[in-house]
């Protein structure tokens, strides 16, 4: 079992895990990110958002000047202590934005697949269609290096539409609520490889790494990690995981921040009132 003793990294999902799916609530977890923060444990959130999307939640958080992995990892943000990397403050993993968009573009002019994507909306529609507040409508617009979109077509199309992206090197990778495409060398588990490495460099020891996730999607990060908890999630096919063994994997009874909170107390034990 891991100890808050450990060099230890801890990378999240943020919809559906760290946040509340239906109500965006994480209070739940105020405690344990408090408790992190005193033991200079760095909280790492991996998401499909970009990364305008992510600083603001970080400072909402107060998890400022850490790494976080955005665009389904196709975005690394670096953590602030390392000024000296050749990438800082951020890398960009395969093809820009643009050119995604513009494949996109090509292949629904051919093909004649149905679907929208975020780039084409204007701020006002973005905000109606996502939920969101005009001002985060519009951060999740500035997209670097993937393109999100909402699927208008058949099952088959998509299918077809997801075999035409393989064959141009681009991945087609199902979110919580939208779909997105960006470059197969990026990807959430190669993030969270890349800066567990990074960490090791810096710090000269070897990390213990524990993930969390609530769906499909989430299970190369789970794949990736030494320690790993499966937050109960809305999708009815959960998350297939190569190892799941329960000395590895804990999947929570409660959804949400409640479940975040859930599997670290499992792993970690509950916080006791003197660390409250």
């Amino acid at each position: 079992m891991p100890s808050l003793d450990d060099p230890l990294l801890v990378f999240t999902d943020v919809e559906g895990t760290l946040f509340d799916n239906h109500t965006g609530e994480w209070q739940a977890a105020a405690e344990w990110l408090d408790r992190l923060r005193t033991q200079s444990i760095p909280l790492i959130l991996c998401s499909s958002k970009t990364a305008a999307e992510m600083m603001a939640i970080q400072k909402l958080l107060q998890l400022q000047g850490l790494p976080f992995i955005a665009e389904s990892g196709a975005v690394i943000q670096l953590d602030e202590q390392w000024q000296d990397h050749e990438d800082y403050p951020r890398i960009i993993n395969g093809s820009p934005h643009a050119d995604i968009a513009s494949v996109l573009a090509r292949l629904r002019q051919q093909h004649g697949w149905k679907f929208t994507t975020f780039g084409e909306l204007d701020e006002h529609v973005l905000a109606d269609v996502t939920g969101l507040p005009l001002a985060q409508a519009n951060l999740a617009r500035l997209q670097e290096a993937s393109e999100t979109l909402i699927w208008r077509d058949s099952d088959e199309a998509m299918s077809a539409f997801d075999q035409t992206l393989q064959q141009l090197g681009l991945r087609f990778v199902q979110g919580a609520r939208f779909w997105h495409v960006l470059d197969e060398r990026s990807g959430k588990d190669q993030a969270v490889n890349w800066l567990t490495r990074q960490y090791h460099h810096y710090r000269g020891e070897r990390m213990l790494t524990l993930g969390l996730g609530d769906a499909p999607n989430d299970a190369p990060l789970l794949d990736s990690v030494d320690f790993a908890i499966v937050v109960k999630g809305l999708n009815r096919q959960g998350v297939q995981l190569r190892q799941d063994s329960p000395q590895r994997v804990y999947h929570t009874m409660q959804e949400g921040a409640a479940g975040w909170r859930e599997g670290m107390d499992h792993f970690f034990g509950a916080p006791s009132v003197e660390q409250t």
